[in-house]
């Protein structure tokens, strides 16, 4: 495990140092300038019962989040090929759980991977905590990822949310691994953390065994009606320096630059992917939140000379 003084001596780089090593380390693995389109679904929005202080969907929260119905099956397939036509090659699908319960519901998330994968895209849930024999079933039903975020670090942690702990994180991304599913976890920046937490969170995700296959890096979206509302906007430098440790410390994970990318201007979002980011979230909306218009990233790929990545074949 990379200690904490090893991952900030990296954060601390001068910046361009740091982006030549980051981007040295991502050449060696990745395709020079190949980005991954992936579309997410909230499929069941509003009424958690966790706490986490940056979500709208809490029921801690009076936000402008409403709990509504759950997407049927056949609406997240019909979804999943809407994704693919427009260049998508991983759908992810989200449930607003404390944890996943036994019965139709969880029944119904294996009928929609299967029929997400029959449509030809990688498929990825997010849906809070989970037991071994779950995530062996969403294995045998054709499960691409599961995506658990850490958050932030395990000293922040409880400062953040008081509903679970750190390590309930910790066991759910092991259920994952064991279950030969692929991880999907990172974090959030932005929400009072200190820089130690931020590479502290860090050196945790690239402990784990094996490392995460994808790891989106977060700016908080301050949602009025949240614990965090009043929190300043992240700095755009303090995003890339993340995605650059990140690229370092995990060479061969997608690192995906997620939430807050809207209010990145199109050069702060193209020195991310010179960084190593090399996946983003495509689509107007991330579960709740908003997100760039799929015209305007198409835009910035081709202007910049990008290519998405192609389908499996």
């Amino acid at each position: 495990m990379p200690t904490l003084k090893e991952v900030r001596a990296l954060y601390d780089l001068p910046l361009l140092t740091l982006l030549d090593r980051a981007r040295a380390a991502h050449r060696e693995t990745f395709e020079d300038n190949e980005v991954q389109l992936c579309t997410l679904l909230s499929v069941k929005t509003g009424g958690c019962a966790e706490d986490c202080s940056y979500c709208p969907q809490s029921s801690h929260h009076d936000t402008f989040v409403e709990p509504e119905k759950t997407v049927s099956v056949s609406d997240v397939i019909a979804s999943a090929r809407r994704a693919k036509e427009l260049g998508s090659t991983r759908f992810c699908m989200g449930w607003a759980w404390r944890e996943i319960k036994d019965g139709p519901a969880f029944d119904h998330m294996l009928d929609m991977v299967k029929g997400v994968k029959s449509v030809g895209v990688e498929a990825c849930v997010t849906a809070g905590m989970i037991t071994e024999g779950q995530a062996a079933r969403l294995k045998d039903a054709g499960l691409d990822s599961y995506n658990h975020n850490l958050d932030t670090s395990r000293d922040n942690y409880k400062s953040i949310i008081k509903t679970r702990t750190f390590d309930d994180r910790l066991a759910t991304l092991e259920r994952v691994n064991q279950a030969g599913i692929s991880v999907c976890s990172g974090g959030i920046i932005g929400m009072g953390e200190s820089v130690d937490d931020r590479c502290s969170m860090l050196a945790t995700l690239a402990s784990l065994s094996p490392q995460p296959g994808s790891v989106p890096i977060n700016a908080l979206v301050a949602v009025a009606g949240t614990p965090l509302e009043h929190m300043p906007p992240v700095d755009p430098l303090d995003m890339v320096r993340m995605i650059a440790v990140a690229r370092l410390l995990m060479p061969k994970a997608r690192v995906r630059l997620s939430a807050g990318r809207s209010a990145l201007s199109r050069e702060a979002q193209l020195m991310c992917m010179y960084a190593g980011a090399n996946s983003i979230f495509y689509g107007d909306t991330l579960l709740t939140t908003p997100n760039p218009e799929e015209a305007d990233d198409l835009a910035l790929i081709r202007e910049a000379g990008l290519s998405p990545m192609a389908p499996a074949p």
